[in-house]
Formats: structure tokens, sequence, C-alpha cells
């Protein structure tokens, strides 16, 4: 359906990358108000008619996917505009908040369907079981959201989007719950348990679960996340691809929603190069990032010295002293200026966070280790953290 309503409204031939993905985005939210408001019609009859609180949970939840189906619609919607003098940056992150605001909405409903359900089971009623026509049109209201699961995770995958992805994970939480709404209009005839609190407040746990999921999927890009390493790994062949580039270092990507990434990075140069064909070079991998991931560079030059054969040297015995430290520790920006009868050895050291020394104590254990291997060496080190 989604495939057939894109070919009629979007025309996707000759169309951008980025109108694309605002345009399915605004297609399958679309898709996902309708087909939303459409089930809980259909079970909050289903549950009002066979008096269960478990269908009517249900039903209260396609209603919140609903709302959280238009939230949708005008993040991407928003999301879209150009950027402006007030937001230079665009408005992306418009689709994270979306997001955010559908999640609590998710919550607040869940907490809600968990008070019912357990004022159910403590006044359980009479028990009764559903209708064919009950057990029908639950079983097809779990084909429908397995449909929306699928075309919301396609999309999802496609275009890169965490709503949509969300949207995909929550139709898939909806199959659930609302096979476990389908338990007691199954068996409650031959179990006298009040399966249907039961039943409705695991909904509630579901519908919960659900929320938490979602919150964490947008609160994370807006505290900032790391880049995916093919993302990384995509910006590194890209610049390496340059022949006056011997290394890259210092790399951060800046996400401003979809579609909107803003990368820095240290370029290392030969310092015995020429200046103006260097920042041509430079100029050059910066249109090639742009062009062909989409997002905006700032490059800095390192130079670094190529040619001089003790040095290189001195750094590969350096690196291989720290690395006996510990393998994940990275360095940089390494250079020797003789002062006197001392050579200060003067690098940046890479550690991961959460690392399982502080940074005094790495910085300590390096200086010791560049001493021992030379004793006029002082080595000069600036320990810092990774951002990919």
């Amino acid at each position: 359906m989604i495939s057939l309503l894109a070919r009629i409204f979007l025309k996707p031939e000759g169309r951008s990358e980025a109108a694309l993905r605002q345009g399915y985005g605004v297609l399958c939210g679309a898709a996902g108000v309708v087909l939303n408001l459409f089930l809980f019609l259909v079970k909050l009859l289903t549950g009002l008619a066979a008096g269960s609180i478990a269908i009517v949970a249900d039903a209260v939840n396609n209603l919140s996917d609903a709302a959280s189906s238009v939230v949708t619609l005008a993040g991407f919607l928003l999301g879209g505009q150009k950027p402006d003098g007030h937001h230079p940056f665009g408005h992306g992150r418009m689709e994270y908040l979306s997001g955010l605001a559908v999640s609590v909405l998710i919550l607040l409903m869940g907490l809600e369907l968990g008070k019912s359900s357990l004022i159910r089971i403590m006044s359980p009623p009479p028990p009764a079981a559903g209708s064919g026509w009950t057990v029908l049109l639950l079983c097809t209201a779990i084909g429908v959201k397995f449909y929306m699961a699928c075309y919301n995770r396609r999309y999802g995958k496609q275009y890169h989007s965490t709503a949509l992805e969300a949207a995909a994970a929550d139709s898939l939480g909806d199959c659930a719950a609302t096979a476990a709404a389908l338990v007691p209009a199954l068996a409650g005839r031959f179990i006298s348990l009040p399966l249907d609190g039961w039943c409705g407040f695991l909904v509630a746990v579901l519908i919960f679960r659900s929320g938490c999921k979602a919150a964490k999927s947008t609160i994370d890009p807006l505290l900032g996340t790391p880049p995916s390493p093919e993302f990384v790994e995509q910006i590194r062949e890209l610049v390496l691809a340059c022949p006056a580039v011997s290394g890259l270092h210092d790399l951060i990507v800046h996400d401003y929603g979809p579609g909107r990434v803003m990368i820095s990075l240290h370029a290392e140069v030969s310092s015995e190069g020429d200046l103006l064909a260097l920042h041509e070079e430079i100029d050059r991998v910066e249109r090639a990032l742009r062009e062909k991931l989409g997002c905006e560079a700032v490059i800095h030059m390192d130079p670094v010295i190529t040619g001089d054969g003790p040095a290189k040297e001195t750094h590969r015995r350096v690196e291989s002293i720290i690395h006996c430290i510990d393998d994940s520790i990275a360095i940089h920006d390494f250079r020797i200026v003789p002062c006197g009868e001392i050579s200060n050895v003067i690098f940046d050291a890479v550690v991961p966070f959460r690392f399982r020394l502080s940074d005094q104590e790495v910085e300590n254990k390096i200086k010791t280790a560049v001493q021992a291997l030379d004793g006029s060496f002082h080595a000069v080190v600036n320990v810092e953290r990774s951002y990919t």
C-alpha cells in the first residue's frame, strides 16, 4: 500500500534523497494515523460489547499510537523546513523532539491502563468468553499492526529514521499487546481467574516498556551520541583518498538532525609541502565529504615531519611502549623539540571513555615509560577522549 501511495503522491523518480526521506516519513505518519484510528474504533466497539478491559486498553493504546503518528508526521513536516536566521543549522531535531513527545504520551497511557487493570484484578467481573467475531477482529488487528511494523521498519532503515524505526518497534509491541488481549477472549469461559485484568495489566506493561525504549531512542541523539563505525569509516576513506593526507585524528561529528551533519577533523599533511597547494587539496576533501556524505566539513591541517628518519623511529618506539600500557591508547601530533640537553617529546594520547586509569595516571605512566626509553626524553602529554 505504501509503495502504491508513494508512486501516486511522491513520484520518487528524480527526487533528492532528503526530499524522499521527508516524503516517506510524512506518508508513513499519515498511514499510521488512519490505520490506528481504524483499529481504535474497531477494538473499542469490540471491547465494550465483550465487556473486556484488556481489549479496551488495547484500543486506547491504538488511540495513543494515532496521536504518536500525528506527532511523528508534524516532526517530519517541521523538520523539513529550511535553515533560517534563528536556526542556521536547520530544524532536523524537531523529529527527535516529536519522538520525545510521543514517548511521554505512551508512558502516561501505560500508567493509566495499568491502574485500570489493577482495579479489574482486585474486583473481577464474572468470567466471559469472546464471540467468534471478537477473535476474528483481534486477529485481523494483529495482521494490520504487523504490516505497519514491516513498512515502518523498511523505510526507517532505508532512510535512517529513528522515528520510523521506533514506530516499527512499537507496532511489534502492539502485536504482542493485542495477542495478550486475545487470551481472555479465548479462555475466559474455561478459567475462573481474572484473566481480563491480568492481560490488561500485561498490555499496560508492554505499552510502558515501549514508551521507555522510544524515550531513550530520542533522548540519546538530543544529548549527543557517537557516529556509527560505518560512517566514521566512510569519512576516513574519503579523507585518506587524498594523496596529500597521511592520517587524520580528532574527528568530531555534530548531528543537528537527519541529513544535517557537520564534522570537524585534523588532517595530517607534510610539513614540507606547499601551503597553497595543500589548502587546495583540503578544500577538495571538504567538497567530497559534502557531495558524497551530505555533511559540512571543517578540516584543520596538522603539519607532520615525513622525511626525518630518527623522529619517525622515535615515534614508533614511543607508540610501542605506550601500547604496552594499553593497546587502546592512540597517539597523534607527535613531535620532538630539542631544549638544551633534553628533548621534549610532545604528543596527544587518546584513551577511551571509562578507561580503567584516570587521566593523571595515564599521563604519569606514559611519562615514566618515555623517560625509561631514553633518559634525555621528557614527555609532554595531553590526554584526551575520542568522540567517535
